[in-house]
């Protein structure tokens, strides 16, 4: 009985071993696939997965595929900076005012982006939109489609 307990003890550890982590396995969403793409390419996807979400009429898509790429341009230049911050050695910790000012403005564009979505989209698409946006940012914070927290059971 001895040697069972530890057989399958040790099989069970042999077997944990052989699984790849989740970095190596690259199945950490889309965001590595998309970091090969061109901000172009990133926003002609956005909008297409839209118009599948929302039933985009074809002035709606030109309106939206514009302000895709306008955000896919914006955050590409910023991941350039950062990342040529971080190799030059220049990346530092933030001040609390400069990350006051980094979150001040990252709410404004929010704010904007609502704004544009609320004039291009009608109220039921606008309603469906905001849903999807509360769910992918749910998910962005480790929290299922119900809202829940998945780990620590907190509601």
């Amino acid at each position: 009985m001895k040697k069972l307990i530890v057989l399958v003890v040790l099989m069970a550890g042999i077997t944990a071993m052989a699984q790849k982590p989740e970095r190596e396995r690259g199945d950490r969403g889309h965001r590595s696939d998309m970091r090969d793409m061109t901000p172009e390419q990133i926003a002609t996807l956005q909008t297409k997965q839209m118009t599948l979400a929302l039933d985009l009429t074809e002035a709606q898509q030109k309106e939206i595929q514009s302000l895709n790429l306008e955000n896919a341009v914006k955050r590409s230049e910023k991941m350039n900076e950062m990342k040529a911050r971080k190799e030059s050695g220049e990346a530092k910790k933030l001040t609390s005012e400069e990350r006051y000012a980094m979150k001040t403005a990252m709410l404004d564009h929010q704010i904007a982006q609502k704004e544009k979505m609320k004039k291009i989209l009608s109220k039921e698409q606008y309603m469906k939109w905001e849903k999807m946006k509360e769910n992918r940012e749910g998910h962005r914070k480790g929290r299922g489609m119900d809202g829940n927290e998945k780990r620590s059971g907190k509601k």
